[in-house]
């Protein structure tokens, strides 16, 4: 099932370090957008690990990207430059492809393409609620997840994590409580709440290492429309 719509704007991004923050920092930088693929990088896009016919990279392992932590949308928007994506974990198995990069190197945690249906045009949606069950989906392909308090199908275990800063199961929203900030994107947490590897309903403007995944739409788009490029 596809839910109708592109994610245009910026809407906040992810996780502190390790706790959620007590104030959230004034944004300078209204009116972002999605950025459009650059068929240079594209065609010299890192590919790193493939998994069904999609290359990955991690940032981490990027030298011009090693030392970055960008927000939510920064992190599309890098991988978008490069007809990537931020990582949707779709299956088990690629769930279990990154938990294991993550662990083997130590990373705290990443950014995935996770997002929750709380923005303009997801409202009077009687079939996204309530919301934090009902509302979330891969905004690198708008395709809706399982409903997070079930195993997604085919799945052995409900990847979201059981505990986090309210020491409930998550998506928890945790840091409306404390700033006013709805904890609208998903991210990957490396144990931070003694938990093993997990996923998180996370603020979007806090700023993490990606995972970056082929956009077949952006490598079809960019095909299309440069001839003869080799991708």
């Amino acid at each position: 099932m596809k839910i109708a719509f592109v994610v245009l704007a910026a809407c906040a991004a992810a996780v502190a370090t390790p706790a959620i923050n007590q104030i959230r920092p004034v944004s300078n930088r209204p009116g972002r957008f999605l950025s459009l693929p650059n068929p240079q990088k594209c065609a010299n896009r890192p590919k790193q690990f493939s998994f069904r016919g999609h290359n990955y990279f991690f940032s981490g392992h990027v030298p011009e990207l090693a030392n970055r932590k960008v927000d939510w949308l920064d992190g599309r928007n890098i991988c978008r430059e490069y007809c990537m994506d931020l990582v949707s974990l779709e299956t088990q198995e690629e769930n279990n492809m990154i938990f294991r990069l993550i662990q083997q190197n130590d990373v705290p945690y990443i950014w995935t393409s996770g997002r929750l249906c709380d923005f303009k045009g997801c409202e009077n949606r009687s079939d996204l609620e309530p919301k934090n069950v009902y509302g979330w989906f891969w905004s690198a392909n708008r395709e809706k997840m399982a409903p997070t308090n079930q195993r997604p199908n085919g799945w052995g275990y409900n990847p979201w994590s059981s505990t986090g800063h309210k020491k409930q199961r998550q998506p928890d929203n945790a840091e409306f409580d404390i700033n006013g900030t709805s904890e609208s994107c998903l991210s990957v947490l490396n144990n931070v709440y003694n938990d093993g590897i997990a996923w998180h309903d996370v603020a979007c403007y806090h700023e993490k290492p990606i995972v970056c995944e082929d956009s077949e739409e952006l490598l079809n788009y960019v095909a299309s429309t440069n001839r003869g490029l080799r991708l």
